[in-house]
């Protein structure tokens, strides 16, 4: 290894000097495979509060032009029929059609929101893999035997069939069954082959829930009886 040493002169054209300086990387490293990330503000919340001035604007909108009067006054010596929750607990009432209201108000509610607590903890939530990945052989039939047996269990278990979470199940089956045959580019099949057990199981959830409420607002009339709205008209 040579060494320099410096040296000084009056002629700079006699004895030419010349000095490198070389430093050493300063930069911090940069990690090529982490997230990227953003500060919560402004970030999220401006982002938060454009939607909350843009749902705002809708509302106000849906008031100027859509007219939803009040009912009469409450009457103790007439109950209208049916007697209607609001709508967001409509998806309730109606399980109470089939279900008594220990199991449909307590046990069902219960079960879920334990749900909820537990299933972020799994390792199937954690993981978060495509269902594909996972082992083919016999995987779609224990989907399948699980599916039949809960449709069993609200066929039997109700006061009569319980139909909203008999169609939602088959309807997510074939969801999960698309999934995880199909080998097609098509951009739907593709997407449905990315998805994991536990979307396929809050999907499940959610349109059961969805259906449940649809159910009570549009299809229930006096008595509780199923109705058509658009020929029997629409019981609030």
């Amino acid at each position: 290894m040579r060494t320099f040493e410096a040296t000084g002169g009056d002629n700079a054209q006699k004895v030419p000097v010349r000095v490198v300086v070389v430093q050493g990387e300063e930069r911090p490293p940069v990690d090529v495979t982490d997230e990227p990330m953003v500060m919560t503000f402004p970030h999220l919340l401006v982002r938060e509060l454009i939607a909350f001035l843009a749902l705002s604007l809708v509302l106000i909108l849906l008031s100027l032009f859509a007219n939803a009067p009040l009912e009469e006054i409450a009457n103790p010596t007439r109950t209208p029929n049916p007697a209607k929750a609001p709508w967001y607990f409509l998806g309730l009432q109606e399980l109470l059609h089939y279900y008594p209201p220990l199991v449909s108000g307590v046990i069902m509610p219960g079960f879920l929101i334990v749900a909820l607590v537990i299933i972020p903890y799994a390792k199937i939530n954690l993981e978060r893999r495509p269902l594909v990945e996972q082992k083919r052989s016999g995987m779609l039939l224990i989907l399948w035997g699980v599916i039949a047996a809960l449709s069993l269990i609200f066929y039997f278990t109700g006061s009569e069939p319980v139909w909203p979470f008999i169609g939602t199940l088959l309807l997510v089956g074939v969801g999960m069954t698309l999934g995880a045959t199909s080998t097609s580019k098509n951009p739907m099949l593709v997407w449905l082959r990315s998805r994991s057990l536990p979307f396929w199981i809050f999907s499940w959830f959610l349109l059961a829930a969805t259906v449940l409420t649809l159910i009570g607002v549009f299809f229930r009339g006096p008595g509780w009886r199923f109705i058509l709205p658009w020929r029997d008209g629409i019981y609030y």
